[in-house]
Order: C-alpha cells, then structure tokens, then sequence
C-alpha cells in the first residue's frame, strides 16, 4: 500500500498569462434577442465575467485559500489521488467523506470545512467536530492525468471507500455529498454498507424511471410533474456528456470562454436567487472553481460518470436499498425534490429529514452554514456506532 504524500497546488506563472491571452482573443457569439439565458448562458453576462476574469480575478489569492487546508496524493486504484485532510478541533472527532459533484470541486467547501471540522470557532459545539476528507474525485481536478483510465461511480465508490479504510485506517466512517457526491455516497451504501455509519446527501439518488405512483398525493404529483419538465428542459447537457464526451472535450480543453459558459449557465439555472446568482454564489468562487477546471485541464475526465451512467445501471441498482442510517438536508432549490414516500423506496433507514428554508444545487457555497448545521446534528447521534 502507498503511503500518502503531502502536496502543495502551484499554478505556473505562465499558465496564467496564457489564459489571460485567450480570453483576451475571445470571439463571442451574438445572442438571439429574446430575454438573458433563454437559450443557455447570457451574452451580456459572459462579457462582463470574462472582462473580470482577464483584468481583476485573482488566482493566487484562491490557490493560497485551497492551499490553507492541509493536502496530499497517494496512489490508488492505478491513479494518483489527491484529498485534503482536516483535522477535527474537538475531544473526539468523527471521519467525514466530503464529496463534490459536476461541475463543482474542492472549491465548494471553501466555507463548509471549516464549519465542519471546528463548529466551536462558529457558535457551535467542539463536541460535534469531525475531521474532513475531501477528495478530488478519480478524473476531476488534481486526482487527473492526462491518459488515465476513467471512472464512473461505483468505480469512484469503491476507490474512496479504500482510501478511508485500507490507507488512513478508518474503520467506519460517515460520506456526504450532494450531485455525483450523492450518487457515489449511495452507491458505497449499497456496495460497503459495513464500512459506514451513515451517509447525509443534500440530492437523493432516486431513479428517475422508477413510474410514478398508480394514486399520487399533491406533492408525489409535484415531483412527477418537475421531472417531466427536468427530462424535457435541462438533461441536454446530460445527452452529450453520456454520450459524446470526447467531442466535447475538444471545446472546453481548447476555449476558457467555451468551459466558462458551460459551467456558469449551471450556477444561473441550479441556484436559489431572485435574478442575480452572484448574490449566493460569489463571483471570485465561481471563477477559483472554472479555473480549477481550466488550469487542471479535466474537464473531458470530468464527464465520464455521465457516459457511465447511460451506459450503466443506476447508482443504487434495481432490488436493492439503502439500508445505512440515511439523513438529508432538503434544499428548496435542487434540481430534483422526490417527497419522502418516494425516497424511502430507496433508502430504508431515512433518520432525518431537514427542509431548509434556502438553497439549491451547490448547498455547501450557498448556505454553507445551514448545511454545516445540518450534517453535525446527523452525526451526533450516531457517534457511539463508530
């Protein structure tokens, strides 16, 4: 077994003029003249963001923020994996998996770890601390290379499960996540369910394609009707990333513009705001996370889960269930809210069950502290079971 190696991120100096060179070469598209981000990502948006991007964003002062948080690599299952690790500032502090999504990264948790791993410094109790592993997932951001094979989610499941147990010794441990963290919490529920004492999920992983109740109630109608309109309305770039990737990748690799809009028009879209997503999600965070994915250059390694996904079985396969004590923190936002007598189709030991007033997709950059909250409270019951 490898030994883990500390590592400190470094973005050359010549990089940063490159990108800073390309956007100065954008050449934009022009816009139908309709209202901002009918047809995807606004014109007058992206000109403003890539203006601020070339002349004002700071990348050093991001790096240095991921670079507070003590980080490594080992390597694992035929990749070299990065994560950071973080102590918990507390008498007994519990092992959290922290698991981002697409397309998010480290970058999200900026604000959620440290809430985590020292809740006394924030109002809260040391008792409740846990100590954060987060991962770049196998194929997104420092845990790439170029050439690597690819990963889809049982995959990635099964190689962090082994990094919390057979590399850093923990017996039992608690994963959260929200997006493809979600999916790959649930599916290491389902594959080790004797290596955790829970998983907390800000997205439930119901299949979609399960039919809908013969007699629905409102809210079981609710559901049914927002995926109808989710398949028709907003699965276009879940299309081409489970199944062209590679030609996608061409754009995105090649065009910090192209990576840009592709991303930000997710953050308008999945986001709780009234008009401007700014407002809960800072400008210099979404640009720190575009740019982990440019300068990392995995955004082509970034839609393999996708490809896997329609070309697989879903995360928690047809006849089996979650059985591990499950909670969720139920953002008003998300892109997908099935009612609880859905969810407990797939998950049978549901504990507990938060409806927070705010929030969509990226809880952890929007309401980092609500979340922190919520995932502390889950994990302090189960604390004598691991």
């Amino acid at each position: 077994m490898s030994s883990p190696r500390p590592f400190t991120f470094h973005v050359p100096d010549e990089d940063i003029a490159d990108l800073r060179a390309r956007l100065a070469r954008t050449r934009f598209p022009d816009q139908v003249p309709e209202a901002p981000w009918t047809y995807g990502a606004d014109l007058a948006y992206m000109r403003k963001l890539v203006a601020y991007w070339r002349e004002k964003f700071d990348w050093r002062a991001q790096e240095a923020r991921l670079n507070a948080f003590p980080q490594f690599k080992v390597a694992l299952h035929g990749i070299d994996l990065h994560y950071l690790q973080v102590p918990g500032q507390g008498p007994s502090p519990k092992p959290l998996l922290l698991l981002h999504g697409w397309p998010g990264s480290l970058f999200e948790f900026i604000d959620l770890i440290p809430r985590l791993t020292d809740p006394e410094r924030f109002g809260g109790d040391a008792r409740d601390a846990v100590t954060v592993i987060a991962p770049s997932l196998p194929g997104y951001g420092l845990s790439f290379q170029p050439g690597q094979k690819r990963f889809g989610v049982a995959a990635i499941a099964d190689c962090l499960a082994d990094l919390m147990t057979d590399v850093l010794g923990f017996k039992k441990f608690i994963s959260q996540g929200g997006d493809w963290g979600a999916h790959i919490s649930s599916s290491m529920a389902v594959r080790h369910p004797d290596r955790l004492a829970g998983i907390h999920l800000n997205m439930l992983t119901v299949n979609p394609a399960l039919p809908p109740p013969a007699s629905p109630t409102a809210e079981e109608q609710r559901y049914v009707d927002e995926m109808r309109e989710w398949a028709k309305e907003e699965t276009g770039y879940i299309q081409i990333q489970g199944t062209r990737p590679q030609t996608l990748a061409y754009g995105l690799t090649d065009s910090p513009v192209g990576i840009a809009a592709w991303i930000a028009e997710k953050f308008h879209t999945w986001t709780d705001h009234t008009g401007d997503f700014e407002t809960v999600v800072d400008r210099d965070r979404l640009l720190a996370n575009i740019s982990f994915y440019w300068f990392t250059a995995a955004i082509g390694s970034s839609f393999f889960p996708y490809y896997d996904r329609l070309h697989g079985e879903w995360p928690i396969p047809d006849g089996t269930a979650v059985d591990v004590p499950t909670g969720y923190a139920a953002f008003p936002r998300e892109i997908r809210r099935p009612p609880r007598s859905v969810a407990e189709q797939s998950y049978k030991d549901i504990r507990r069950w938060t409806a927070m007033p705010k929030g969509g997709h990226f809880a952890a950059m929007e309401q980092p502290e609500a979340l922190a909250k919520d995932v502390l409270e889950f994990v302090r019951p189960l604390r004598g079971s691991f």
